[in-house]
């Protein structure tokens, strides 16, 4: 199933919404106003489609079958990884592993980039915004090897200090650790810029894509990313199923993560030879129905149009920017020129909390917290914000709603 376009190319939003049946159902008796979108995307009918599809009618283990279901199977799974390819640019299909998401992808480059690599009083630069998914992993690296963390600040407006960041290169630089797209404060890093920094010091890249997939288009070459993640689930697939693009070059030098079946080309009890690219990082039974499932979900937003989501998400983000500083006692946070569509926000002395239990009251889903980015919000100086995060299949009457919904609230406090 194709997404629908109409004859002068711009989004038919009402028509597209009827490809995700869950957007018609009510919550307490209210329509649903599905504002979560950083945290998963619903998803289209020809996503679920596809994979009732294969198990109905293709499940067969994929890899080394000589039936007939094993091959379809992986013929689809194969076919899979080229999609990925393509949407991406990849210039390989050897370059694109998959994963479980975007938190297994980053960890398996701890761990392979780690051991390869990274020895005591080696350092790691991340960003003050990044994910606890890229944060977390190299704090367990510097448990076991002693490497050393270093941060890139940012402003008050929400935008990464690149002087700063320039000048946190010396010669036990090993690895640079940035997120694309800022899940709190929407921010669009420059990371084209930042990546041709890192190489000018002669070291690698790796992008957390997690935010950036789902809303632009992604051109891993280029951007020159020695290494690039993102999450199916995000981007109208399936949960459970992610990639890892890496260049070949590097891929080539790094250890397995893991150890089993399908990483293999010999085993011995005095030696093992490893597989291939990418085969080498997928140990075990691959998810090759989410993969497949995947692949539906890059063609659905492909025949939409990558730049053309971008176009009406930007849209949408400015009116509902605007239309929430409208509210007495709001304050947003991130407020950098080139921002994806993520809003986060606290209204007067209201707790994120209830603000967002009692929207939900009302049918309107956003994230409360600290959105897994708790040093962020300790230079933000707060505990955790309302975020509301927007798609191709939102309109405008749901920022309306949302708008009334935070009166109404306001007015109760």
């Amino acid at each position: 199933m194709r997404p629908r376009l109409n004859t002068d190319y711009t989004m038919d939003i009402q028509k597209i919404r009827e490809d995700f049946p869950i957007l018609s159902r009510t919550v307490y008796g209210k329509p649903l106003v599905y504002f979560d979108n950083g945290a998963t995307t619903q998803k289209p009918r020809c996503v679920v489609d596809a994979i009732a599809e294969e198990y109905y009618s293709v499940n067969a283990n994929v890899h080394r079958g000589v039936h007939f279901l094993s091959q379809q199977a992986t013929e689809l799974h194969e076919g899979a990884r080229e999609t990925v390819r393509k949407f991406i640019n990849a210039r390989s299909t050897s370059e694109i592993v998959f994963t479980r998401g975007t938190t297994e992808s980053i960890n398996l480059l701890a761990s392979s980039f780690g051991e390869a690599f990274l020895r005591e009083g080696d350092e790691v630069i991340v960003s003050v915004m990044e994910h606890h998914s890229d944060i977390v992993p190299w704090q367990l690296l510097r448990d076991r090897r002693g490497i050393v963390i270093r941060v890139i600040p940012m402003t008050d407006r929400g935008e990464l200090l690149t002087d700063e960041y320039a000048a946190l290169f010396n010669e036990r630089t090993r690895l640079v650790c940035v997120t694309h797209v800022s899940n709190v404060l929407g921010t669009v890093n420059p990371v084209r810029e930042m990546i041709a920094t890192a190489h000018a010091h002669g070291v690698p890249v790796l992008v957390d894509g997690a935010q950036a997939v789902p809303h632009m288009a992604v051109d891993v070459q280029a951007l020159d990313a020695d290494f690039y993640a993102f999450s199916g689930h995000k981007v109208y697939g399936p949960t459970g199923v992610g990639v890892l693009y890496g260049k070949e070059e590097w891929l080539d030098r790094l250890p397995p993560y893991q150890g089993g079946g399908e990483m293999i080309q010999h085993v011995s009890f005095e030696r093992t030879t490893f597989n291939e690219l990418p085969y080498k990082f997928e140990a075990g039974t691959p998810d090759y129905i989410g993969t497949h499932a995947l692949a539906r979900a890059l063609d659905y937003v492909s025949a939409l149009g990558m730049d053309q989501i971008d176009a009406y998400e930007q849209e949408l983000t400015r009116y509902a920017t605007e239309r929430l500083r409208s509210i007495e006692g709001m304050r947003i946070f991130g407020e950098a020129p080139h921002k994806g569509s993520v809003i986060s926000f606290l209204v007067g002395n209201i707790h994120h909390f209830d603000l967002g239990t009692l929207l939900d009251r009302l049918g309107i889903a956003v994230r409360t917290g600290h959105h897994c980015a708790q040093p962020l919000m300790q230079r933000l100086g707060i505990e955790g914000t309302v975020r509301a995060s927007f798609s191709f299949y939102n309109t405008k009457e749901e920022v309306d709603t949302l708008v009334a919904g935070i009166e109404r609230v306001r007015h109760m406090f």
